[in-house]
């Protein structure tokens, strides 16, 4: 039976999204096509009538897992952001978590393409955050500009990627967590966030 273009285009979004997940769990190296093709509930051979490569469906699915990150924040004020960002139950669901950490490691040793959905999800994010605030180059009245954004956006995930080389059950993963999510908190909370976050 053929299938029509609509069922094609949500066919290969279907497999996008399944291979967010399973990147974001296991990695880039982690899985290979045909687990990626068995996840969605296909066949390994309708894969390249989808994408040129797997490098092609990487990028794709990082972009597809910025959005998704991006949807959860949406409406979301910053501290209720990085509570949530900074938690055990994001620690321990990658598959559902945010993409740069748990792919940025690996994404630093793909191709040009997968680094460039990579730069724009970071810079998506960077103007997600300045969109909570008003805020421009310059900064504004929270005292916010575009280096305080990524300082915080860098502590953050770097607190989860840290926490996650830990044993699942060791205290410094939680401490990590705590540590980074009491500082990112204080200075979001300060009124002279300017001079905290300088």
């Amino acid at each position: 039976m053929k299938v029509t273009k609509a069922q094609a285009q949500a066919n290969r979004a279907h497999i996008v999204e399944t291979a967010s997940t399973l990147f974001r769990e296991r990695g880039y190296d982690g899985v290979g096509i045909a687990d990626l093709m068995a996840g969605a509930g296909f066949t390994h051979g309708g894969f390249y009538k989808h994408f040129g490569s797997k490098a092609d469906l990487m990028a794709e699915a990082a972009t597809c897992g910025f959005a998704q990150t991006a949807a959860k924040a949406e409406g979301v004020d910053a501290m209720e952001f990085v509570k949530h960002y900074l938690s055990r139950e994001h620690r321990d669901a990658p598959g559902d978590g945010c993409t740069m950490a748990a792919l940025c490691g690996d994404a630093a040793r793909q191709t040009e393409s997968i680094k460039t959905a990579f730069a724009a999800g970071v810079e998506s994010l960077l103007a997600n955050l300045a969109n909570q605030c008003g805020a421009t180059e310059e900064g504004d009245q929270c005292g916010d500009t575009r280096a305080k954004r990524i300082d915080v956006i860098a502590q953050v995930i770097g607190a989860i990627v840290l926490s996650r080389a830990c044993p699942d059950d060791s205290p410094l993963a939680d401490e990590i967590l705590d540590v980074c999510r009491t500082a990112v908190l204080s200075r979001l909370s300060s009124p002279t966030l300017g001079s905290s976050l300088a």
